[in-house]
């Protein structure tokens, strides 16, 4: 693993070494994250390429995904076991693989709305849903909109 806090550095280096995955953040000094994402696909189109955010810009998610072919565009701030997760899910990815229908309508909703296909799934097959399925937590007190869909499950 290497660290560039120069994303000329981070191009300087995938011409220098092979990378499996690289993981940028959208703004960035002297070059966007689009931009940086995009010419190491030109580099190297098998490098998994992922970016960080704190934008919740649908331009830029988009530009992410049509432009730089990005794996996963992670929101900030993100949790530690999910960015394990889509990290263990860019090493056993394949970006020269054509992708399924499936694959290339998930990453359409993806870039509709970032996390929507992050779904936890409970022992029975339920999805899970943070504070509706913890008592006790702050979301669990129902609001007029939470009892409404409440009553449609």
């Amino acid at each position: 693993m290497e660290v560039c806090a120069d994303p000329l550095q981070a191009l300087q280096r995938l011409k220098e070494a092979r990378f499996d995955v690289l993981i940028s953040d959208y703004r960035m000094p002297r070059l966007d994250g689009v931009t940086l994402l995009a010419r190491a696909r030109e580099l190297d189109p098998r490098v998994v390429r992922m970016m960080l955010s704190a934008a919740a810009d649908f331009g830029s998610v988009l530009a992410a995904v049509n432009r730089a072919g990005v794996f996963r565009y992670i929101p900030k701030p993100w949790s530690e076991p999910r960015l394990l997760a889509d990290l263990h899910a860019a090493l056993a990815f394949d970006p020269c693989a054509t992708p399924s229908a499936d694959e290339l309508e998930r990453r359409r909703l993806e870039a509709l709305e970032p996390g929507i296909t992050q779904v936890e799934w409970g022992p029975n097959g339920e999805v899970l849903m943070p504070g509706w399925n913890s008592p006790g937590s702050p979301d669990a007190t129902p609001s007029p909109v939470r009892r409404k869909l409440g009553r449609i499950r």
